[in-house]
């Protein structure tokens, strides 16, 4: 069969996605990039807002008419919305085939072939995780890049988030087999890793006792022959002296932190439980950069929680202007069913939202900007990761801070470092030329 998956969502969905691919693959399946071609089609999906699962519905509804053509063709859902909505799912899109949740995905080669024999939907959805054993297969979308999960699942249970309930709770893998891992994917070509988690501070309480996050990644810096190691996503509440300092003092560690802060107000954090103020958040910030004067400080922040005022948006707006962050994933809320938040109700109009959004975006843009061209002028060194997605023959390389430079050069840069001159910065990424 040739096969294609569709992936929604965050960094552990396209991990689980590149393993759903290796198993396919393994059982003699063969990937292609034309969906219209795909004899089984295969959608990983992400419920952490309703704008993804919409997208979801109305790809998987697009497929009806293909399926009417092609009766035999199989169509799989699985992932976070499979997992929340189980056989309620196959309510809404009877034309699928197969259900799975985001505990058993390694079961799916088997799924697939229990759909092709049976008259009705097969539906295996697990209520307990179910760890992909080491050395699982996978059909990887960069030979330079892996994603690493180090911690699955999570045990904060912020009020709007619906991830504990869909991918369970924190259940880490020992620092041997992580390291193990790591030194199989450097052997097979593998350069750079990002350490995957809902939270990778609190990596390891569940095995030893006490976070071990930053033992971890000291130990994956001695891996010879690996170039970086990055790592998302932190809990501010969690982010130990240990893990700052191992940014700092690891050489392979790049310098870069994704640090969520979500509200800048302390009675929406407070109502979202998030367990840190305000100014905790920015002690904490003060901290990172006295000791990283240079690293790229990166977030989430969500506008238009439920009961959020005028006053507590403008306080999210000063430490978005005090923290300087060099990007921010921002976003609407929208109630998640079974959340503490979805039973107060979505509170704040539409249109208050919507313009909270395009101030916070207005304000960010600009500090945005103005890190990036507080770069012009520098050399920076950076890995060519492939073609432009500019076009016009421009390569796009990445730097240990995350940022993607766009210049022009020759196919035989890809997969290599390069020393780059900055020339011009744009709000998300910056352009330049090789230098000798």
């Amino acid at each position: 069969m040739n096969f294609h998956i569709v992936t929604f969502g965050c960094q552990m969905n396209k991990h689980d996605s590149e393993r759903m691919a290796g198993l396919l693959a393994r059982n003699g399946h063969t990937w292609t990039d034309d969906m219209d071609e795909a004899d089984l089609v295969v959608f990983n999906t992400c419920t952490v807002r309703q704008h993804a699962e919409d997208r979801l519905i109305g790809n998987v509804a697009g497929l009806k008419r293909l399926k009417a053509v092609r009766p035999e063709m199989i169509i799989a859902v699985g992932g976070c919305v499979a997992q929340k909505e189980k056989e309620r799912l196959l309510e809404k899109l009877p034309h699928v085939d197969v259900v799975f949740g985001t505990h058993n995905y390694v079961n799916l080669p088997q799924l697939v072939e229990r759909a092709q024999v049976s008259t009705k939907p097969v539906c295996e959805v697990l209520d307990a995780l179910d760890l992909p054993p080491n050395g699982a297969p996978s059909l990887r979308e960069e030979k330079h890049h892996a994603w690493v999960p180090i911690v699955v699942g999570c045990n904060n249970f912020c009020t709007y988030c619906v991830v504990p309930h869909v991918r369970g709770r924190e259940v880490s893998r020992p620092v041997e087999d992580l390291k193990n891992e790591v030194e199989k994917l450097v052997a097979d070509g593998v350069v750079e890793v990002t350490l995957l988690g809902q939270n990778v501070n609190s990596y390891g309480r569940d095995l030893y006792g006490k976070p071990q996050f930053a033992r971890l990644m000291s130990e994956i810096n001695e891996v010879n022959g690996l170039e970086r190691i990055r790592f998302t996503t932190s809990h501010p509440k969690d982010l130990s002296e240990e893990t700052i300092q191992a940014l700092a003092e690891l050489e392979k560690v790049c310098e870069h932190l994704h640090l969520p802060v979500q509200a800048g107000s302390t009675r929406v954090l407070a109502g979202m439980n998030r367990r840190y103020a305000k100014e905790d958040y920015l002690r904490i910030v003060e901290k990172v950069y006295a000791t990283l004067p240079e690293i790229a400080l990166t977030t989430d922040i969500m506008v238009g929680f439920p009961d959020e005022t005028e006053e507590d948006f403008k306080e999210t707006l000063d430490v978005v202007e005090r923290a300087r962050f060099d990007y921010a994933f921002t976003f609407i809320y929208s109630p998640r069913e079974g959340t503490p938040a979805a039973k107060m109700g979505d509170l704040v109009p539409h249109e208050v939202k919507a313009d909270r959004f395009e101030r916070l975006l207005k304000v960010q843009n600009r500090i945005s900007l103005e890190k990036n061209a507080a770069l012009v002028g520098r050399v920076i060194q950076a890995f060519v990761e492939g073609p432009s997605k500019r076009g016009n023959g421009t390569l796009t390389a990445r730097t240990r801070t995350n940022k993607v430079i766009n210049f022009s050069g020759g196919k035989e840069l890809i997969h290599g470092m390069v020393n780059i001159l900055i020339e011009e910065a744009r709000t998300h990424f910056l352009m330049g030329r090789v230098v000798r």
